[in-house]
């Protein structure tokens, strides 16, 4: 199946590419995200003409997450939970509660999508350099310590 993309997509293309996806994909995925339309004669015109419009969309976004990854270069947030003698966390740390962390401590907005957790939910206590995917091109890195909670 061709489409045509309508917004860079990592590993697959640029704006206004003509790239060939497996059906199901494209189909399930691409069409109907908004992120690409499939490569007709038509789709092919209409995308033409909207191009300078697609462009000056993509710059904007490409702006707002470069300003986002900037503020979330320098953060540096604590979370706290329960943990055992060896270090061991009695549960784990997700995407959700790194999010709800970085926005109660710095106020930035991030959404849950946005976080990468290439080895799976944090489940020891210590300092861990996380990769923030704000933008295809565009990427910070913030710090988390996890921390045993107090018991009182």
């Amino acid at each position: 199946m061709n489409v045509i993309l309508l917004e860079k997509i990592n590993k697959l293309g640029d704006l206004g590419d003509q790239v060939k996806v497996k059906s199901g994909f494209g189909r399930n995925y691409l069409i109907p995200s908004g992120k690409a339309v499939s490569a007709t004669t038509e789709n092919i015109a209409k995308f033409q003409a909207r191009r300078a419009e697609l462009e000056k969309q993509h710059q904007e976004t490409l702006a707002s997450a470069s300003e986002r990854a900037e503020k979330l270069n320098d953060i540096n947030i604590s979370i706290s939970r329960k943990a055992g003698a060896e270090g061991k966390l009695y549960g784990s740390i997700g995407t959700v509660d790194i999010v709800e962390a970085v926005i109660d401590q710095s106020g930035v907005d991030l959404a849950k999508n946005e976080v990468r957790l290439p080895e799976g939910p944090i489940r020891d206590i210590g300092e861990y350099k996380l990769a923030i995917q704000l933008h295809a091109d565009v990427s910070a890195t913030i710090t988390v310590n996890v921390v045993p909670e107090e018991e009182s």
